[in-house]
């Protein structure tokens, strides 16, 4: 959020506002209780509407209202961020179990299908129609 451009950031701001509101709407209710969630989501994620509408209820100026919506947008961000970050080890990790699970699993599974394919494919749908009758089963 660099306010030192602001005619720039404006548009940008609205939009990360928009698409952040679900996770802000419980820190604004805490900040203002009386303003009820209903009247927060009918402004439909706006800043502009929900700046007016905090500043209208409590009587506190709008440009106030604005920063400190900043204040809950940036830490949002910044929250966002770092999970982000801190996911991404695991996200490697995963994919490195994925690509090791795939090199050594599939050649002993393709050997036997190959070898013998009917058999594979009975099997198949052994599986297949046990898995059916189970799950309907479970619908009477």
């Amino acid at each position: 959020m660099d306010s030192s451009n602001p005619t720039s950031s404006v548009g940008q701001v609205g939009e990360l506002f928009r698409e952040r509101f679900a996770e802000l709407l419980p820190v604004i209710q805490k900040q203002w209780p009386q303003i009820t969630q209903d009247t927060l989501t009918s402004t439909r994620g706006s800043f502009d509407e929900v700046v007016l509408l905090i500043s209208d209820q409590t009587g506190r100026t709008a440009t106030v209202i604005q920063e400190q919506l900043l204040g809950f947008l940036e830490v949002a961000s910044d929250q966002g961020r770092r999970l982000g970050d801190s996911l991404q080890p695991l996200e490697e990790q995963l994919e490195q179990l994925l690509d090791d699970l795939n090199a050594n699993l599939r050649p002993k599974i393709e050997q036997p299908v190959r070898e013998r394919p009917l058999l594979a494919l009975g099997l198949a749908a052994g599986v297949g129609l046990l898995a059916g009758l189970l799950l309907s089963g479970r619908r009477r």
